[in-house]
């Protein structure tokens, strides 16, 4: 594992609050505060250098262009869209299952003036996923944390990463484009994960991070395809 934090028995990550709705209803509850009291954003998870890389490689991607629609899924605060908006995208949606990362989230689009549509989603739910995309399919899904929360859930969690995989494929358009960070799992093992759904294209240059509080290990960032059906 990427922080060599996984059971060596099981091959999963061993449970932790991270992994629960609850400690992010409750983190972006007190973030949506901050924002409403200084102004202050909230935690860019792995840091800005790792969001940088993300967007210079998107913009260096022939395939993709500014109309391409994208998705971030765990979109948290939404930085990441916002970055993306102020470099002229202009096809953005963000999800997450928590309601205050979705109002803190279209709070700052407001305040920085892009536009950005937020909505609450479980991507675990195959119902409320399939909303996301009613006219057609995404051709980038963003990722940087989520499946990493979700490998941390205490409650079936190869069931429950099982379905993430599903659902995120079902939403990309053939050969659609999945961009993908976690601090937990190595390439290796991520792509073993994902192997039955999506073909390896990319991979970023791992920067450092601070995640849940420790800092000083490095990020598995994979650019991965939809595989053609």
């Amino acid at each position: 594992m990427a922080d060599g934090t996984a059971e060596e028995d099981s091959g999963e990550l061993p449970a932790s609050k991270l992994g629960t709705k609850e400690y992010w209803d409750d983190a972006y509850s007190q973030e949506l505060v901050n924002f409403n009291d200084t102004g202050d954003v909230g935690e860019v998870w792995f840091g800005e250098s790792s969001l940088y890389r993300i967007v210079k490689w998107i913009k260096s991607c022939e395939k993709i262009t500014k109309s391409s629609s994208f998705l971030d899924v765990g979109c948290g605060n939404g930085i990441l869209l916002v970055n993306l908006a102020e470099h002229g995208y202009t096809n953005l949606v963000g999800v997450d299952y928590s309601e205050g990362a979705i109002q803190l989230a279209s709070s700052i689009a407001e305040n920085k003036q892009v536009n950005i549509k937020y909505q609450v989603c479980d991507m675990l739910s195959a119902t409320e996923s399939m909303t996301l995309c009613p006219e057609g399919k995404f051709d980038v899904c963003l990722d940087k944390g989520s499946y990493d929360a979700i490998s941390l859930n205490p409650e079936d969690v190869e069931g429950c990463r099982a379905k993430y995989i599903t659902n995120v494929c079902s939403l990309l358009a053939s050969d659609g484009l999945f961009i993908l960070c976690s601090c937990n799992w190595t390439k290796a093992e991520l792509l073993s994960q994902f192997k039955d759904k999506f073909d390896f294209l990319d991979d970023l240059p791992a920067p450092s991070f601070s995640f849940g509080g420790q800092s000083g290990n490095t990020v598995t960032t994979l650019v991965l395809r939809a595989r053609s059906t």
